[in-house]
């Protein structure tokens, strides 16, 4: 039967799965499969895997509960297997990547910060400190631009916004790096200039979260900064 794989710990890891229920409309309960010294958590999988809220609120819940005691390699939502004998084979196969993978992730959280600034005061500054894009945009306000002045001072006022940004979003970066093993970036979306992941270790985390609060304080009204964790390190495993 196929089964659905949550995560890869050591099999001496605490293991308490007790009270939890698997994805799919039969909450299956969870089991684990070791091979050598690993362990993988699954479940029987269902016959048709959606990523319904309820489901991946279960799986979330999975990594949470492994973390909390131990070491955890988490798999993403909708990992399957068509049986117990092909995880173990993987295990087996592969045993020395996930055991290095586990020591790269020993002792550590995953930490995602995200940050935007309101559109209307960055534009503002720009317009404020910029010579040249206030002069254009007092020439377009006072009739004497040119037919392609908005064109030009958009484009102006774009190419200021994206160099203030990845500045702004290289700093807090640095200003983080030493309180992480590890960190991983990803482009921003939205409004959003930084969507960042930091693996922090258990003996940084007081650190780390001091430094974050720091920042925002620092850089005041007009920013957002959004971090969620401690979460398992899907980004790093």
């Amino acid at each position: 039967m196929a089964v659905y794989i949550y995560s890869i710990t050591t099999k001496d890891h605490p293991l308490r799965l007790d009270g939890l229920e698997g994805v799919g409309p039969s909450s299956p309960p969870l089991r684990t499969v070791t091979a050598g010294p690993l362990c993988a958590v699954v479940s029987d999988a269902p016959e048709e895997l959606r990523p319904k809220r309820r489901d991946i609120g279960r799986h979330q819940e999975v990594q949470q509960r492994l973390l909390e005691d131990g070491t955890v390699l988490p798999l993403r939502f909708g990992y399957t297997a068509p049986d117990e004998s092909a995880v173990r084979q993987a295990l087996e196969e592969r045993g020395d990547e996930y055991a290095d993978r586990l020591r790269r992730v020993e002792g550590c959280a995953e930490y995602n910060l995200k940050a935007s600034q309101n559109e209307e005061m960055l534009l503002r500054e720009i317009l404020t400190q910029s010579e040249a894009a206030r002069r254009l945009n007092d020439e377009i306000r006072a009739g004497t631009a040119g037919p392609d002045a908005a064109l030009r001072l958009g484009e102006m006022v774009a190419g200021e916004v994206r160099a203030r940004q990845e500045s702004l979003a290289s700093g807090v970066i640095e200003a983080l790096r030493p309180f992480s093993r590890e960190i991983d970036s990803s482009p921003p979306t939205g409004e959003d200039f930084l969507s960042v992941s930091f693996l922090v270790s258990g003996d940084q985390d007081e650190l780390f979260l001091a430094t974050e609060l720091s920042l925002a304080h620092q850089l005041g009204e007009g920013f957002e900064f959004r971090l969620n964790g401690p979460l398992p390190p899907y980004s790093f495993s």
